[in-house]
């Protein structure tokens, strides 16, 4: 096994009793002490009969009754998934991993259970949690069992009152670190980390700071903003992407919205004012406005491509309502109010002060643009404080080209978003940085030209500890099911607003 667990620390654990009643939570630890890069870890640890520190469990029991005589871990729901269980669950974190004794909070997350005797694969967006059975493709690609974690601080799965300063990267790879630590007991096969986009970034800074967990790492359409106030990498993307002509055709739209402001302002008012749309945060429905008519072209790309080009309408020739509703399409009218920044609050506190936040230029956009791509900040409620650290995301790229093992890093050759990503340098050993040729923001191994994608697979396959043809053949061990196996894109669900 590549990995160890690494050392435990001595805890003190409160267990709980399960009733006659059948009670389906375990009590909350006391979450003990920490220090440096390794977070607390509660004392409950599993003896030879399956036992956690006086509730006995034997490894006969039901899954159900084995994840929750974990200390802190309660039952939300379970819902029926042919093949699988499938569990909701909340797990007690500590606010601060640093200062465990200073309160509590609550977080989802949900596994879908195939057998312990398979490997597990620990997914997370990066953002709130999904309650509906789905398998990423390393997931079905092992044929494995899948843990899914809800990024702290994203609603329900927010300290109260929120303290702003315990959001960021460490803290929340010290959640994913309590989990796994937890669960590892009982699913002690080998674990693979993998997310996409800001998910793909949190199973980045997970490996960084406690590489020992897992024995892999898949991360998708993962952006590296490794010096925030230098995109021009973007501008080059933006320049060369697809054809002239279809880059032309949505310069064109974009720049007929900012001359057509007055009118189209005016349906976007009174459709904010039948919604109650508000503008608190941003500063104004003109800033809102702007915003979502800058996004245009990214949220084209991200999302689109080539082959849907000939559906904009000519801006020469489009109706004022034409011109609205196909920027509605693609970059979303309701974003930048208060309502549709709520929900991403987390995200551009984090892009604010550590992960940094894209800005191009529009050359065709000059003259017109007030305001032109608008920081991060600007999408945070201003009683909400922060200070941006330059050195968070140096510090992490400097890891990866080093210290890199077993990383498989998948990009989509037509993605913004991969424009600035992570690399390898030669301290790197068993790690991959592959695209999918014309692939957006959902690429994914099945994407890659086939000599890539049988390799990948192959190195998935081996990292995960399961028999496997040779790398010529390696094939996903799951069958295709289209209700579970959901499209990275679904995944990122197509939400409008610049954000990966």
């Amino acid at each position: 096994m590549r990995k160890s667990l690494g050392w435990l620390l001595s805890l003190t654990v409160l267990i709980g009793t399960v009733g006659a009643t059948g009670a389906a939570t375990a009590a909350e630890p006391a979450i003990g002490t920490t220090g440096g890069t390794t977070a607390g870890r509660t004392s409950a640890t599993a003896d030879g009969a399956g036992r956690v520190h006086g509730a006995e469990v034997p490894y006969g029991a039901d899954i159900k009754d084995r994840v929750l005589a974990i200390p802190g871990m309660s039952l939300i729901e379970e819902k029926p998934y042919a093949g699988y269980r499938y569990f909701v669950l909340e797990y007690t974190q500590p606010v601060d991993h640093r200062r465990p004794w200073a309160g509590t909070f609550k977080q989802r997350l949900s596994l879908l259970h195939k057998d312990t005797s398979r490997p597990t694969v620990f997914h997370t967006s990066g953002y709130g949690l999904s309650t509906t059975p789905s398998r990423r493709e390393p997931t079905r690609i092992i044929d494995g069992n899948q843990v899914s974690m809800e990024y702290r601080f994203f609603t329900p799965s927010r300290p109260q009152p929120a303290d702003w300063s315990k959001l960021d990267i460490w803290q929340a790879a010290s959640d994913q670190h309590r989990i796994f630590t937890a669960l590892k007991r009982i699913y002690d096969r080998k674990w693979l980390s993998t997310g996409a986009s800001k998910g793909g970034m949190t199973a980045t800074y997970y490996e960084r700071f406690y590489p020992r967990d897992m024995d892999g790492v898949v991360a998708y359409v993962a952006p590296n903003d490794v010096v925030d106030k230098e995109d021009s990498a973007y501008d080059r993307f933006f320049e060369t992407v697809g054809t002239k002509e279809c880059r032309d055709r949505l310069g064109a739209l974009q720049r007929e919205a900012l001359v057509r402001r007055a009118p189209l302002q005016a349906k976007y008012r009174a459709w904010a004012e039948s919604e109650g749309a508000t503008f608190t945060t941003v500063g104004s429905l003109d800033r809102a406005y702007e915003a979502v008519v800058l996004d245009f072209v990214w949220g084209f790309w991200q999302y689109y491509g080539e082959d849907v080009c000939g559906s904009v309408p000519d801006a020469r020739t489009a109706s004022d309502d034409e011109i609205y509703e196909t920027i509605d399409a693609y970059s979303g009218w309701s974003f930048y109010t208060d309502q549709g920044l709520e929900t991403y609050t987390p995200y551009y506190y984090q892009a604010a002060t550590e992960l940094g936040s894209p800005s191009i230029r529009q050359p065709h956009l000059e003259g017109l643009s007030r305001y032109g791509y608008q920081p991060a900040r600007n999408f945070v409620p201003r009683e909400i404080p922060m200070t941006f650290k330059p050195w968070v995301m140096r510090d992490v790229d400097d890891w990866v080209r080093k210290n890199a093992r077993q990383m498989m890093f998948v990009y989509g050759g037509n993605d913004p978003w991969g424009s600035e990503r992570f690399r390898l340098g030669k301290g790197a050993r068993d790690s991959y940085v592959l695209t999918a040729p014309g692939a957006n923001h959902g690429a994914n191994i099945d994407g890659l030209v086939e000599d890539e994608r049988a390799k990948a697979t192959a190195r998935i396959l081996a990292w995960a500890g399961v028999d496997a043809p040779s790398a010529q053949a390696a094939r996903p061990l799951a069958r295709f099911d289209a209700r579970l196996d959901k499209p990275a894109d679904e995944e990122l669900s197509r939400e409008h607003g610049l954000r990966p």
